[in-house]
């Protein structure tokens, strides 16, 4: 089983601003902004939609990350790892 760590709190997001180096935050499932109720969509049925025809297959969770400075937005892959 795959899970994403940054959607169970057990990961901190790590990337960087590409405009200016900053720390930037997780702004959630790219998929919880597609609508009223899509942060109630199963995980499995929302990665059919996250715009990655792979993401299942490949175990990939699509977040948006959002710089703590400059407030620049971009979709970023995150990849699932392995419950053991």
């Amino acid at each position: 089983m795959y899970i994403c760590y940054l959607c169970n709190g057990l990961d901190k997001m790590q990337d960087t601003c590409p405009n200016c180096n900053a720390h930037m935050l997780d702004g959630g499932k790219l998929v919880d902004y597609y609508g009223d109720y899509a942060p109630y969509i199963e995980t499995d049925n929302a990665q059919m939609i996250d715009g990655l025809p792979n993401s299942s297959k490949e175990h990939q969770c699509v977040h948006v990350g959002v710089c703590s400075v400059c407030n620049h937005v971009e979709e970023l892959i995150i990849s699932e790892q392995e419950l053991q």
